[in-house]
């Protein structure tokens, strides 16, 4: 387990709090580590991703269950969070998530959705629990 009352559990809780991009990384079927920015929210526990039902993501944690997540660093290099952990699928979770509308308010118009059509597009939820944590 992670001991977010740590120096390093502090921040980045804090980061899992306040920022709004996560490089989400699965393995593909021929074990190439496959990275994406994802969306997402903390909930103190759990990790809450949303995807769209034809993601590859998806595809590759039903075949493994174990994910990375980072931050981006820093402009020096610094700032360095990486989390492992496993992933589960919820493929009929609250739509829309008023958690995740929340936090995306203001972005959700810049791509072109309402919280109703982000809810129908992206209606998968990806549910990750942090098991280990390393960084700077």
């Amino acid at each position: 387990m992670i001991d977010f009352n740590s120096k390093l559990g502090v921040h980045v809780s804090k980061r899992l709090r306040e920022e709004h991009i996560l490089w989400l990384t699965t393995v593909d079927s021929d074990g190439t580590p496959q990275p994406n920015p994802v969306w997402f929210y903390w909930d103190g526990k759990t990790i809450h991703v949303r995807t769209q039902p034809s993601s590859h993501k998806l595809q590759n944690i039903k075949r493994n269950a174990k994910v990375s997540m980072n931050f981006q660093a820093d402009e020096q290099g610094g700032e360095i969070a990486v989390l492992t952990g496993e992933a589960s699928i919820d493929a009929n979770p609250p739509n829309p998530d008023p958690k995740y509308i929340e936090k995306y308010r203001e972005a959700i118009p810049k791509i072109g959705h309402t919280p109703e059509s982000l809810a129908a597009a992206y209606g998968v939820l990806i549910l990750i629990t942090p098991k280990k944590l390393r960084g700077f």
